[in-house]
C-alpha cells in the first residue's frame, strides 16, 4: 500500500518482496481490494496508514492478514519533523506518527531503511531493508517534447489525449513540456512525463543545446492567432537534434518539405499518434530527417 509510485517502494520494498519470491500487488489509498482477498495475505503500508485501509483490516473476521510498515524517515517522533512545512507536518501526524499503537495492536512487523533507525526503535525488532539499484531498463528512453509558452494552451489541451496514447502504445518514451501548474495539472497522472518551469530566452537555449532529445512536437490548431506564427519551431526542434512533427499549415509548409526534413501532419490526434510512434521506431528515418532539417538552417 503506497500512496503512489514512488522511490521508497521502488528502491526498498520491491527489491526485499523481489528476493523472497513474492510478487507483489501494488495499491494506492484509495484501492481498496475486496476484504476476501486479505485473507492469508500480507499487507506493506509504505510510510503512511491511511484510514479505510485501516478500517479495512480491522474488518477483517477470519484469516487477518499479516501487517508489516516500511519507514525510510523517522515519521514515528515528531521532533524529527518538526521543523518542516505545516502541511507536511499534518500528513506525518495523521498517516504514520497517530498510526503506531494501531500498528502495534495488530503485531506489525517494522522495516525501516537505515541501520539509525533500526537502532532507536530496537524494542520493536525492526528488519533492515537495503536500497537496491532499479532494473536496467532494456532500452534507453526517447524523450518527445513540446516547447510551447503560455499562448499555446489550446494546443496543449489538444495534444494531451495524443500524448496519453503515446505513453501508453510505447513505454521506452517520454514527454517533455514547459509549462505552470496548470500544464502540471493538465497532464498529471500520464507516466513518464516531465513538466519544466517557464524560463528566461537564454537558459531555454541553453537547455535545447543539452542532448537528449529525439522527436519535437509542433501542433497548431487554426486560429487568428495561430495563423501569424512563424516556423521558429522548426529551428529550435532541430537545433535541439530532434526530428520534428509539424501541423500541416501554411505556418510551417513553407519551410518543412514531408518525409525529407521532418513530417507535416494535419491536425488529427490519431495521424499525430501514428507519426510519433512511427518516428520513435524507425532511427534511420530520424536519423535521415534530422540530415535534411540542418541542412535548411
Amino acid at each position: 500500500m503506497e500512496e503512489g509510485p514512488n522511490p521508497s517502494t521502488d528502491y526498498f520494498v520491491v527489491p526485499f518482496l523481489r528476493e523472497a519470491g513474492v510478487k507483489p500487488v501494488r495499491c494506492t489509498f484509495s484501492q481498496l481490494p475486496p476484504v476476501g482477498e486479505l485473507q492469508g495475505a500480507a499487507v506493506i503500508f509504505v510510510r503512511y496508514v491511511p484510514a479505510a485501509w485501516k478500517a479495512l483490516i480491522d474488518g477483517q473476521k477470519t484469516g487477518e492478514p499479516a501487517v508489516y510498515f516500511f519507514m525510510d524517515d523517522d515519521l514515528f517522533d515528531w521532533r524529527s519533523f518538526s521543523n518542516m512545512p505545516l502541511r507536511y507536518q499534518f500528513k506525518i501526524l495523521r498517516y504514520s506518527h497517530s498510526k503506531q499503537n494501531w500498528l502495534k495492536s495488530v503485531g506489525a512487523q517494522l522495516l525501516v531503511s537505515t541501520p539509525y533507525l533500526q537502532q532507536k526503535y530496537v524494542q520493536w525488532q525492526p528488519q533492515l531493508l537495503a536500497p537496491r539499484p532499479l532494473p536496467q531498463q532494456e532500452s534507453p528512453l526517447l524523450t518527445v517534447f513540446y516547447h510551447g509558452s503560455a499562448s499555446h494552451g489550446a494546443d496543449l489541451r489538444w495534444l494531451r489525449p495524443v500524448i496519453e496514447e503515446v505513453l501508453a502504445r510505447d513505454e521506452n518514451l517520454a514527454f517533455e513540456v514547459i509549462g505552470n501548474k496548470s500544464v502540471n495539472r493538465l497532464f498529471q497522472g500520464l507516466p513518464r512525463v516531465h513538466v519544466l518551469h517557464p524560463m528566461k530566452w537564454p537558459a531555454y537555449q541553453a537547455l535545447i543545446r543539452r542532448p537528449g532529445r529525439a522527436i519535437g512536437l509542433a501542433p497548431l490548431l487554426d486560429s487568428p492567432f495561430n495563423r501569424a506564427r512563424s516556423h521558429t519551431k522548426f529551428l529550435d526542434i532541430t537545433r535541439a537534434g530532434a526530428v520534428g512533427v509539424y501541423a500541416q499549415s501554411p505556418v510551417y509548409s513553407g519551410v518543412v518539405q514531408h518525409e525529407k526534413n521532418g513530417l507535416l501532419v494535419p491536425m488529427e490526434g490519431r495521424t499525430w499518434v501514428e507519426a510519433i510512434l512511427r518516428l520513435a521506431g524507425d532511427e534511420a528515418l530520424r536519423t535521415r530527417l534530422l540530415e535534411g532539417a540542418r541542412a535548411c538552417l
